[in-house]
């Protein structure tokens, strides 16, 4: 199996993709609120995008409390990895949305008329606030499972690099979202470098979690 540690030292490798993976996924999270937020009413978006940042904060405390620990249950490491494989898939689908759905999240999220067409996200669809809120929950929870295991793949060896990941990553959801947002949609290149290293990091959770139980199968077999 290709290994990046045999280039540079495991700590490094481990941190460049937790950085990587925390960036691409807090902006990818801050845009799926910023679409669902967009079609509120300037009274009620607020509330919306405040409501997503800290439930995306607070699952992703909950899920680094006891993804770490699945991760060692044997079999686990290999469904993770499968699991992780498709939020690549489904990350690859939300890189290609449209430029205006994508101009709709940035301005519900920075509350400006970026387009100067004398409205905020006047493009996106009407709906209520519960309905909204419903998007934005369930969002969060596919979400923020997705930024606990890619950064626990990246970096389960490494504790110390792990706590790191995750605190960051609540950081970028609270601090920087729609800062987080704006720069992968104008350097898009960010985000298929962050798509990279998931991958990357599914295809070795697959085969070192294969590795892992295959003793177990041939035990079995035997």
């Amino acid at each position: 199996m290709f290994e990046l540690s045999n280039f540079f030292g495991p700590e490094v490798v481990a941190f460049l993709m937790v950085v990587g993976i925390d960036l691409a996924l807090a902006g990818d999270n801050a845009i799926v609120i910023g679409l669902a937020a967009a079609g509120l009413p300037k009274e009620q978006r607020n509330k919306a995008i405040l409501l997503g940042v800290l439930a995306a904060t607070v699952l992703r405390i909950i899920f680094a409390l006891v993804t770490t620990q699945l991760l060692a249950i044997v079999g686990l490491l290999l469904a993770g990895g499968v699991l992780l494989l498709w939020v690549c898939w489904k990350m690859w689908r939300e890189l290609r949305t449209t430029h205006a759905e994508e101009e709709a999240a940035e301005e519900a999220l920075e509350g400006k008329d970026l387009n100067q067409d004398g409205t905020i996200a006047g493009g996106a669809p009407r709906k209520t606030f519960s309905q909204a809120a419903w998007q934005i929950v369930i969002a969060d929870v596919s979400m923020s499972l997705d930024n606990v295991l890619a950064v626990a793949g990246a970096a389960r060896e490494h504790p110390y690099i792990l706590a790191f990941g995750l605190l960051l990553s609540i950081a970028l959801m609270g601090l920087a979202a729609s800062y987080i947002a704006r720069l992968l949609q104008r350097y898009r290149w960010i985000a298929y470098v962050g798509l990279a290293i998931i991958l990357y990091v599914s295809l070795k959770m697959i085969y070192e979690g294969f590795m892992e139980i295959y003793p177990l199968m041939n035990g079995v077999a035997g």
